[in-house]
């Protein structure tokens, strides 16, 4: 049994949220859970509450043991880029994207 947590549209890049989310893969939700917290940085924040959502998921709809749960899969997806305008030199204007990307964590209990 498995549950899962999706964020979408979250305002951060998908290569910085990436490299913290690759800490996380497959470690024990309390080991993961302290990485996150001892991490400073926008991402770790982010994840953290996703992680969360699929522990409280996991507990309430399905009923599973905190204590046993695992990172089974944690992936973070690109999500649309919002297109902003900058000026650029000798009258030209060039392009700043905010990027956003789309979290998915899911926890499985451990046989």
């Amino acid at each position: 049994m498995e549950a899962k947590a999706i964020a979408k549209k979250v305002r951060v890049s998908a290569d910085k949220a990436r490299l913290t989310m690759n800490l996380i893969r497959g470690k024990d939700v309390d080991e993961a859970m302290s990485i996150l917290k001892n991490l400073n940085n926008k991402s770790s924040k982010l994840i953290e509450k996703v992680l969360c959502s699929a522990v409280a998921n996991a507990e309430n709809n399905h009923k599973l043991d905190k204590l046993k749960l695992y990172v089974k899969e944690a992936y973070i997806n690109e999500g649309p880029v919002m297109k902003r305008v900058k000026m650029d030199s000798r009258g030209h204007t060039g392009r700043n994207d905010k990027r956003t990307s789309h979290i998915n964590i899911i926890v499985a209990e451990k046989n």
